[in-house]
């Protein structure tokens, strides 16, 4: 039993002694296990720094891969437009030479043969849903080639078979960069864009400007798509769009909006709306509103992620807003597409010149959709006062038709700033252009851009109104030229221009600054009057000429035309100065020795005659007197006339005109003999005038003298645009008598050799005769204003006109004078026909003898075209005529 007990005893030592090994072996097993973990902890550790060493030194090669290329990329160019069938035809090489030898062949020649090291298309895959072409990426072998197209580039637009292609330096590393991003894998990432320039353009009627870029008018919708690194979630995914214009955006001044998708356009605010997506792309329509500001604006769009709230920002590129005359809500809407198409659409027109006897069609190339012209209207506003004072406030402010004309009509002109053109009235042109020897706009703004905003030598009424008539049209205003014959230059105001001659019958300088012009010309535009009562919308006179401050700066209007028919002066703008200028009456008085002795004639119907536009649809002139006032010595027109003499000089009778009693009784006296000076022939520079002075003895006046004896001085002095005169010319004096009812008519002859030198530029001669009675000593006036014709020339083109193919033109010219022409050179312009000025020296072009100047065209524009032709000689200025042209599509049959 007790061996027992020490058998169970030892066996039981054994079995714990077992455990206890085991449960060492287990301890140790644990330990070395825990040991192994730690070690490969230790290894991963030491692995994940060494993977976030690697991966720095990724994402630096990438950085640096991407300097590098960006610095490599500042020797190559970047052609921005070139259609995407061009190269389709031939290699990007030849293209590319094609284009320099186009734009710039002097670097041809300096430089030789363009030798590239690659040129392609950037992105390389072509994508169908992009509707602008894709960039050209040329890497030049020599730099100072590439130098010099640049630099040349800068100064004028490049073409390429009648499409404008952009030049730049290639820097972008990407066509797309995010602002601000927060990386997150859930955030719409966007990949590119496309403002869809061509088709939008197309719709808002800019396409004339061009399809490059985008350009679009207010209260209407336009299209841009954006694509992104996956499809579009409307649930999960939210955008923002911002619009900003002008410096320093912001909300309060409306020049910065942002606004979010919504289920439709909203008339009074800028939305976003119908949201269409494909695939990863997504397409919006985007409006501004009627009253939106005009001008350029960045559009950016916000991209963010519902429920992380990440986001990122992307710039999409600039567009222009336009002025919309298409749209009912906009302030400038006109209800005819006739209408649209003559007063905004038509490029060129007719300035009517001379004198209401001889009105003479000017034609003038407007221009307002060549290539830079819309950069330089908007260059205008941002150098008007208002802007370099208060540049956020005057931003804020063009959304109103009504200021954008006033500062135009201020900017147009130099008097107060770096305005585009300075007049000159003086007949000394020898620093600058002579203003007759414009053929239209585009020279004047782009040498005004070109100079850094110096005004432009030189211009008067009708080159002031027709630049004017180009930037309105550009911005999208209705506008139209009008010329007003014999138009007075009010400035006291009492509606009354008083002009003094000599017994000798020479008109004397003025006393003061009233005048009457020749002819006048001034623009008018069509806009909504909210600042008025009802019934004076429509045409508004704007007056880019500097004659007299507007509330301190050289401009005037916008005066509506109604109110001035009705007489209603005291509305804005400058209304009152409107109406005197085709209202008011001309009184001439005899001055001897400095004082005013008696009148010589009063005339309530000479100023405001044969106000003159273009007629729709035709080179013809239209008469649109009846729109600024009454017939003539009707009531209507008379008591409008008292009406806005009441407002300006109150009750009848308180006038403090200096002359008025002399004028009142003058009144009543009856003229004893009617006097008219008539043309025997038409007048022709370089001929003697021959005219008749026709006198006719009025029945029963004078009765107690049976033998009426007449004694008349006449004289002949050339004409000044302004009105003014020059030392006459030539004087006469004769002597006849005349019994009761008698008529006589006695031929006179002014020589040309007494005109030859001494005529100003308008060919404009003023014959003037003091008529005294002997036996009462009582004198009488008469006089007529003679337009001397010039020689004239026959344009012929050679075939049909076709897009981007050579059309001959040829300019014939007979020199019918007995003078020999000196320095004569042929100028020529055309928007669609010539890209800028085309300039021929003809040189000396003897009597009798006939020249043929040819040119070749290549038109880039199809559509109704007109050439503009200018033969400018020493003797002669104005020689002009035009060629109406039709120009073919290159893909018509």
């Amino acid at each position: 039993m007790k061996d027992d007990l020490q058998r169970k005893s030892d066996q039981k030592e054994k079995d714990d002694q077992k455990a206890r090994d085991e449960i060492q072996s287990l301890r140790t097993r644990i330990q070395q296990l825990e040991s192994s973990d730690l070690t490969r902890q230790q290894d991963t550790i030491k692995q994940n720094k060494k993977n976030e060493k690697i991966e720095e030194n990724v994402k630096h090669l990438i950085h640096k891969t991407d300097d590098l290329e960006n610095c490599s990329r500042r020797d190559n160019l970047r052609i921005i437009g070139l259609p995407e069938d061009h190269d389709k035809r031939k290699s990007l090489d030849i293209i590319l030479e094609e284009i320099i030898q186009e734009n710039c062949p002097e670097i041809l020649e300096q430089e030789g043969k363009v030798e590239t090291e690659k040129i392609h298309r950037s992105p390389p895959v072509f994508n169908p849903q992009l509707t602008t072409p894709r960039n050209v990426i040329a890497k030049f072998k020599n730099n100072q080639m590439k130098e010099k197209i640049l630099q040349t580039a800068k100064k004028k637009p490049f073409r390429y078979h009648g499409n404008t292609v952009r030049l730049t330096q290639d820097l972008a590393a990407f066509d797309v960069q995010p602002q601000n991003s927060r990386e997150s894998s859930k955030v719409l990432g966007l990949r590119s864009f496309d403002l869809q320039s061509q088709k939008n353009n197309k719709e808002h009627h800019t396409s004339e400007i061009g399809s490059h870029r985008l350009f679009v008018r207010r209260a209407q919708a336009f299209v841009i798509t954006l694509n992104f690194d996956r499809p579009f979630n409307a649930d999960m995914d939210k955008i923002v769009l911002t619009a900003e214009t002008g410096p320093q955006p912001t909300e309060s001044l409306g020049t910065k909006v942002r606004f979010v998708p919504a289920k439709a356009r909203s008339g009074n605010q800028w939305s976003v709306s119908d949201l269409n997506t494909y695939e990863n792309s997504l397409q919006v329509s985007l409006s501004a509103p009627a009253h939106a500001i005009i001008g350029r604006y960045l559009l950016k769009v916000e991209v963010s992620h519902h429920p992380s709230g990440r986001a990122e920002s992307y710039k999409l590129g600039e567009f222009i807003l336009l002025f919309n005359p298409w749209s009912s809500e906009d302030e400038v809407y006109l209800p005819s597409q006739t209408l649209l198409q003559e007063y905004l659409m038509m490029d060129y027109g007719f300035i009517f010149k001379g004198h209401e006897n001889w009105i003479t069609p000017w034609p003038w190339n407007y221009g307002q959709f060549e290539d830079d012209i819309i950069d330089i209207c908007f260059e205008i506003l941002d150098r008007n006062l208002n802007f370099l004072n208060h540049p956020s406030k005057d931003y804020s402010q063009r959304n109103s038709v009504m200021y954008v004309c006033r500062v135009v009509s201020a900017m147009i002109n130099s008097n107060d700033d770096n305005g585009v053109l300075q007049g000159n009235w003086s007949e000394d042109y020898s620093k600058g252009v002579n203003p007759l020897e414009w053929n239209g706009s585009v020279a004047i703004l782009r040498q005004w851009h070109a100079t850094g905003g110096q005004p432009v030598r030189y211009g008067q009424c009708w080159v002031f109104a027709a630049v004017m008539c180009t930037v309105m049209r550009c911005l999208g205003v209705p506008t139209r030229v009008v010329t007003n014959f014999r138009s007075a230059h009010n400035t006291d105001g009492n509606l009354t221009i008083d002009m003094f001659y000599d017994k000798h019958a020479e008109m004397m300088p003025w006393e003061r600054r009233d005048k009457i012009w020749n002819f006048h010309v001034w623009n008018e535009c069509w806009m909504t009057r909210k600042d008025l009562p009802p019934g004076y919308d429509g045409w508004q006179v704007l007056d880019p000429t500097p004659q007299e401050t507007s509330r301190g700066v050289f401009c005037c209007g916008p005066a509506s035309v109604r109110a001035i028919k009705e007489g209603d002066i005291q509305l804005a703008y400058d209304t009152a100065f409107v109406f005197a200028e085709v209202n008011a009456d001309e009184v001439i008085w005899l001055q001897e020795s400095g004082q005013v002795k008696e009148i010589l004639s009063h005339n309530t119907n000479a100023i405001g005659k044969k106000i003159s536009t273009k007629m729709v649809g035709s080179d013809d002139r239209q008469d649109i007197t009846n729109s600024y006032k009454y017939k003539e010595g009707t009531t209507e027109e008379r008591n409008v006339f008292m009406k806005a003499s009441r407002i300006l000089l109150g009750p009848i009778g308180s006038s403090s005109y200096p002359y008025m009693e002399r004028m009142r009784t003058a009144w009543f006296q009856e003229k004893p003999v009617k006097l008219q000076l008539k043309l025997a022939k038409t007048p022709e520079w370089g001929q003697d005038l021959a005219f008749f002075l026709r006198a006719r003895r009025l029945q029963g006046s004078e009765m107690g003298i049976e033998q009426l004896l007449l004694n008349v001085w006449l004289s002949a002095q050339a004409l000044l645009h302004g009105g003014n005169a020059q030392t006459p010319l030539w004087r006469d004096k004769l002597s006849f008598s005349l019994v009761q009812g008698e008529e006589k008519e006695l031929l006179i002859t002014l020589p040309f050799i007494n005109y030859k030198d001494h005529i100003s530029d308008e060919k404009l001669i003023r014959l003037s005769g003091v008529v005294e009675i002997g036996q009462t000593r009582r004198k009488l006036l008469v006089m007529k204003d003679v337009s001397l014709e010039l020689p004239h020339f026959t344009i012929e083109v050679s075939g049909p006109a076709v897009v981007n193919k050579k059309l001959g033109v040829s300019v014939t010219f007979t020199n019918t004078q007995a003078e020999t022409l000196q320095n004569c050179v042929l100028m020529l312009e055309g928007s669609g026909l010539i890209d800028g000025r085309m300039t021929v020296n003809l040189g000396t072009i003897e009597s009798g003898e006939t020249i043929q100047a040819e040119v070749d065209l290549f038109p880039t524009k199809e559509g109704s075209r007109q050439l503009q032709v200018l033969l400018s000689c020493k003797e002669v200025k104005e020689i002009k005529g035009y060629k109406d042209i039709f120009v073919a599509s290159a893909s018509s049959p």
